[in-house]
């Protein structure tokens, strides 16, 4: 009778500590995912635009934000 009682009075404990760990590696991959993509914005923005053509202007000026 030990195994059993101890069983079913800890089930309810135990479910939530496995939910608990689920949620924390969940986090964890969003938080990674999130800073990976994160990256990728920053080089897109970068990157030149191939439709509008380039001046002297821009050449030239190298604190102008574009």
């Amino acid at each position: 009778m030990g195994i059993h009682y101890d069983y079913k009075s800890t089930r309810g404990m135990k479910a939530m500590e496995k939910q608990a760990k689920k949620l924390k590696k969940l986090a964890e991959k969003k938080a990674k995912r999130e800073a990976k993509q994160g990256k990728k914005k920053e080089e897109v923005v970068n990157k030149l635009n191939v439709q509008e053509p380039i001046t002297l202007d821009f050449i030239t000026n190298p604190n102008k934000d574009k």
